[in-house]
């Protein structure tokens, strides 16, 4: 049976192609707000790191209502590194809305989304959106997405749906470039014409597939996916099981069930095949899992979701400064946190290793660690990580590397630059296109872009766009300078001060200013020079009772100080550093503290 009125969709795109501005006009245009409520910009980027960075880290659902149809809404991440929430929620959805940049075109991302939106078997309409910019060119990037069609062998029923012309910011689509739109009913009605409608035995044995995990402190964990046969009540009795591991739970009571409607989600009694749907009631539900009626415990199959490719080792934090700023600091914190992980993000993986205080945790990149360090941070956590690495598999008896697929947009001026520079990191320019603005193609090793990126915005002068997606596994290409400079070192503990950092500047670019705390063997700075140096911030003026007029107006200025980010810290940490993580301070420091303790290992080493 195949019920009309509804349609489950997902929006998929590479990261800043506009998904988020497009499903707010939606929701505008869908009748979710009232004619004189104050709304706000990118709604569904509630968290707030994604509010603060301007990109969507978590996959959201909502609903609008269209000529008597209710279209399901599923609001994508575009960054590569969480690529692992756009694959298990296409499991949800009938079709996908490919949104694709008027000037940009088809970047690393797009190519990756569609391609699991085409193995899926799922219905595909194009979407060019920024239709209103100066310097759109959607002549051209249509031309390159049939190419991409025709390259991931899309049949020809895809190839036939109509390309939809958008502006999101204004709110408005249209099928002619000649004839600019006025809303958002061309799209509308493409999604009711070529999207399908949910097919499934509504009187079937109820049956649904859970792609997404969400909590709340009144009912606990909360489990969302597309209903794909029979129908629920509210209190009825139910099991959950897992496909791959054969593991059936207990019976349990559903205690709510809830849909999505424009940004609320309501309680409802009952629920039918295609309708998307939380529900609650079993503290063990996790993503991959199919609750159904226990009459028939029929588990489905989950989408394959792809392998991380960066590990890092978070550890209990063990600096002279630790325990003074986190709330929880001890190992059975840090993992019960990291596990508690596990339950919500399919792409990440924690292993146990030989030490009781440390994990080996592995992400799709390091923006998808980064952001978990960011929000474990932001929790109380206090602890220390290592530097990214990637990780490595052997093949055939050869061990191999991740290799990504990196786009360099620059100008012409620059590129030889980003060429050499990447040359460097064992990269392989594929393809370059364009004239006053070039389009770089390369394939690089994933450890060859770590660190890159500030360098990259020097060497393009803030003008370059760089993106990659994770692309094959190839032999290993040999070395991959990290850090060409070394580190400025604390000599001792202490409070630094400006007569102290006056004299440490001249050996190259301070971290930190006057009036901070600092320990031994703390990064206070970047060498200028190969090899880390030891300097004293914490250097007091000798008191005297001589007057010296000259010196007394010899006044000590300090250049400015460069405090790093979190992504700058892990882009500038060696493999013999740890970035120490609290909620107030971040701080980089080597593992050996004492530099004589460093020296001695550093000729038992060599």
């Amino acid at each position: 049976m195949v019920r009309e009125d509804i349609r489950n969709i997902a929006i998929i795109a590479h990261v800043d192609h506009g998904k988020t501005t497009l499903v707010d006009q939606m929701l505008k245009q869908g009748g979710v707000y009232r004619e004189n409520q104050q709304t706000v910009d990118r709604v569904m980027d509630s968290n707030d790191i994604e509010r603060e960075r301007g990109i969507t880290i978590l996959s959201k659902n909502t609903a609008v209502h269209y000529n008597g149809h209710k279209i399901n809404i599923v609001d994508t991440p575009g960054h590569a590194d969480f690529g692992g929430e756009v694959e298990r929620v296409l499991k949800m959805v009938d079709g996908v809305l490919l949104l694709v940049d008027s000037f940009e075109g088809p970047m690393p991302q797009t190519r990756f989304v569609l391609k699991k939106a085409l193995d899926l078997k799922l219905k595909v309409l194009i979407v060019i959106n920024k239709i209103d910019r100066p310097d759109q060119r959607c002549e051209e990037v249509v031309g390159e997405i049939l190419d991409l069609l025709i390259d991931l062998e899309a049949d020809e029923s895809t190839l036939d749906n109509p390309i939809l012309f958008v502006s999101a910011r204004k709110g408005t689509a249209t099928l002619d470039l000649n004839q600019p739109g006025t809303d958002l009913r061309p799209l509308f009605d493409a999604i009711l014409q070529y999207i399908p409608a949910p097919e499934g035995d509504p009187e079937g044995p109820a049956q649904v597939l859970i792609s997404t995990i969400d909590y709340s402190e009144y009912v606990g964990r909360i489990g969302v996916g597309r209903i794909s046969r029979g129908t629920f009540q509210e209190g009825a009795m139910v099991v959950h099981t897992n496909l791959e591991t054969g593991v059936t739970s207990p019976q349990w009571r559903l205690g709510g069930l809830f849909q999505y409607d424009g940004l609320k989600r309501t309680n409802a009694k009952e629920v039918s095949m295609g309708d998307i749907v939380a529900l609650c009631g079993a503290e063990d539900i996790s993503i991959g899992d199919t609750v159904c009626d226990p009459s028939c415990v029929e588990g489905l199959p989950f989408v394959k979701i792809s392998e991380p490719t960066v590990t890092m080792t978070f550890s209990v934090n063990d600096s002279p400064f630790a325990g003074r700023e986190g709330e929880y600091v001890t190992s059975r914190h840090l993992r019960a946190r990291l596990m508690r992980e596990l339950q919500t993000d399919v792409s990440l993986r924690v292993n146990e290793t030989s030490s009781t205080d440390a994990f080996e945790v592995c992400g799709r990149g390091e923006l998808h660690l980064s952001i978990l360090i960011e929000n474990m941070r932001r929790q109380g956590y206090e602890f220390a990580v290592s530097k990214p690495q990637v990780i490595y598999k052997v093949i055939d008896g050869v061990k191999c590397e991740p290799i990504e697929r990196l786009v360099v947009d620059t100008t012409q001026a620059t590129a030889g630059a980003v060429i050499e520079k990447i040359g460097r990191r064992r990269g392989v320019l594929e393809h370059m296109s364009g004239f006053d603005r070039v389009r770089l193609e390369f394939l690089v090793p994933s450890r060859g872009l770590f660190g890159y990126r500030s360098e990259f915005m020097t060497d393009t002068r803030g003008e370059g766009i760089m993106s990659s997606v994770f692309e094959r596994y190839e032999p290993v290409k040999g070395d991959i300078p990290h850090r060409n400079v070394g580190a400025l070192v604390a000599h001792e503990t202490g409070i630094s001060n400006s007569y102290g950092l006056f004299y440490a500047q001249e050996r190259g670019t301070l971290f930190i200013g006057a009036g901070l705390e600092v320990y031994e063997g703390m990064i206070v700075g970047q060498n200028s020079r190969p090899g880390d140096l030891v300097v004293n911030v914490c250097k007091q003026k000798h008191v005297t009772n001589m007057r010296n007029a000259s010196a007394s107006e010899d006044a000590l200025r300090l250049v400015s100080v460069h405090p790093l980010s979190l992504e700058e810290c892990l882009e500038f940490i060696d493999d013999d550093e740890l970035l120490e993580i609290t909620p107030k301070n971040l701080r980089m420091r080597k593992r050996i503290l004492n530099a004589g303790d460093r020296a001695r290992q550093w000729r038992q080493n060599s």
